[in-house]
């Protein structure tokens, strides 16, 4: 995901609402989101799908790690040669 760029993506709501084809086609050509506001305080945020998927699929990444991590602290976890094994096995069924 692109970095918001302070003065270019955050907008209030009311001018999203005045250009927001402008601002979908924006957000699709720079892969940046954009953060409306209400009343001067942000309130949401905007994104190119394919940009929240690939964010989606990192955090299932980074979970499934501190799972293992946790699995392996408490002694779950089991050696290379083992998994090496089990992948083999599933491969050539």
């Amino acid at each position: 995901m692109q970095k918001i760029l302070l003065n270019e993506d955050i907008q209030p709501l009311s001018e999203f609402r005045a250009n927001a084809a402008t601002f979908i086609e924006k957000i699709r050509k720079t892969k940046r989101p954009l953060v409306l506001t209400q009343r001067g305080k942000s309130s949401v945020v905007m994104m190119d799908v394919t940009e929240y998927e690939n964010l989606i699929e990192k955090l299932e990444v980074l979970s499934d790690i501190q799972v293992a991590e946790s699995q392996l602290k408490a002694g779950e976890g089991i050696g290379h040669d083992e998994a090496k094994r089990n992948v083999l096995d599933r491969i050539q069924r």
